[in-house]
């Protein structure tokens, strides 16, 4: 009987094992399996460098996030990306100083492109791409020609006031969208538009303010207060984000 019990005993045991060594078998086959797509698919795995011409995925926002603290890193996926800047010499001084002034080279703006942090160089980039482009072929059948600001850098605090804290102008993290120019010559305006008798026009600023919303950490519209009433307000505090008025 004992001997039965002990031949048991054994066979039990080497099920087990048998049974450990098929799982730790899959969990190696499921590992390399799961390396191997990430290879093909970067935009998903957290450990790939960010590349702007990858499609949008699950590590994106977080490696964007990222950049926001790593102007080295920034600058890399700038070039890495192949887009077009320049990186200029830091300027100002206190609660305004610019060490970081990045240019985005080619950029549809008017007038030209003024310096800004890497990272609104960056949400720019991402937003012209994803949101603008998209929304001008999709509601007016017609490209993007041009990008109309009023200005990156301004030395000041939020509203203009004597005090309190700063604005993210300060040190050009921030950027004022006034109106967006299409192919065919249509102008549409945050302050002709935004409550325009044109349905179109009006849709159109709606939906690239919504999209300038996963670019960017902080996007103020007229829907915010008067002060924004002719120009959307688009920066990248250093919060996660999240502020879309």
């Amino acid at each position: 009987m004992k001997r039965w019990n002990l031949s048991i005993s054994r066979r039990i045991g080497r099920f087990t094992l048998d049974r450990r060594f098929l799982a730790l078998l899959l969990l190696a086959a499921l590992f390399v399996a799961g390396r191997a797509w990430l290879a093909e698919h970067p935009e998903h795995d957290p450990w790939a460098p960010l590349d702007l011409n990858d499609p949008p995925g699950w590590a994106t926002a977080r490696k964007l996030q990222a950049l926001k603290s790593d102007v080295g890193e920034c600058r890399a996926v700038l070039a890495r990306s192949e887009i077009a800047h320049s990186v200029l010499p830091a300027a100002g001084a206190g609660e305004c100083a610019r060490p970081d002034r990045t240019r985005l080279d080619r950029y549809p703006f008017a007038p030209a492109p003024p310096p800004t942090t890497c990272a609104v160089a960056i949400a720019l980039e991402l937003w012209r791409r994803d949101t603008i482009e998209a929304e001008a072929q999709a509601i007016f059948g017609t490209g993007l020609a041009r990008i109309e600001h009023l200005g990156a850098f301004s030395c000041r605090r939020l509203d203009g006031r004597d005090e309190g804290p700063w604005s993210e102008h300060a040190t050009g993290n921030a950027v004022d969208i006034a109106a967006l120019v299409l192919d065919d010559g249509t102008r549409i305006s945050v302050l002709a538009d935004w409550t325009a008798d044109d349905p179109d026009k009006a849709l159109f600023l709606r939906r690239v303010r919504d999209g300038a919303c996963r670019s960017f950490a902080t996007v103020l519209s007229p829907d915010y207060n008067a002060a924004h009433r002719d120009h959307l307000h688009l920066d990248m505090a250093g919060r996660w984000g999240g502020v879309c008025r």
